[in-house]
């Protein structure tokens, strides 16, 4: 999925999403990404949804965003409630979807000039032991 944006502002921008790869800017993750409008913390560390666990996911709060998008991968998923409820006591909204979705969203919230964060699953879980392909 290619995204047509520029701001030439400075601001992050996500220029193309395929499973397992995002541009953003001039380079190429492959490695799930924490990225906001003016930084990428490239390798995140869940590759997955079933590496996600509530401290990585607190990470997305660093910095007081006014949102927070989760790209769960080609799945949306959600992630137990007792994780997100930091977030609702400081009043951060958080949005699960799937990462092609959270990519969209991003740039466009980011195009509006608001404060958000995006941490997108680049990897969808391995298939358990013994399922067929």
């Amino acid at each position: 999925m290619k995204i047509h944006l520029d701001t030439g502002d400075g601001r992050r921008l996500i220029r193309r999403y395929e499973p397992g790869r995002i541009s953003i800017d001039d380079l190429v993750y492959e490695r799930s990404v924490i990225l906001t409008p003016d930084k990428v913390t490239p390798d995140w560390r869940p590759r997955h949804f079933g590496e996600l666990d509530a401290a990585s996911l607190a990470e997305l709060g660093v910095g007081s965003p006014e949102i927070i998008l989760l790209g769960t991968g080609g799945v949306l998923r959600f992630p137990p409630p007792a994780w997100l409820a930091p977030f609702a006591l400081a009043q951060v909204g958080i949005e699960c979807m799937d990462t092609a979705a959270a990519c969209r969203t991003y740039n466009l919230l980011m195009s509006e000039g608001r404060r958000v964060v995006a941490g997108l699953l680049l990897a969808d879980p391995p298939p358990p032991i013994g399922a067929n392909p």
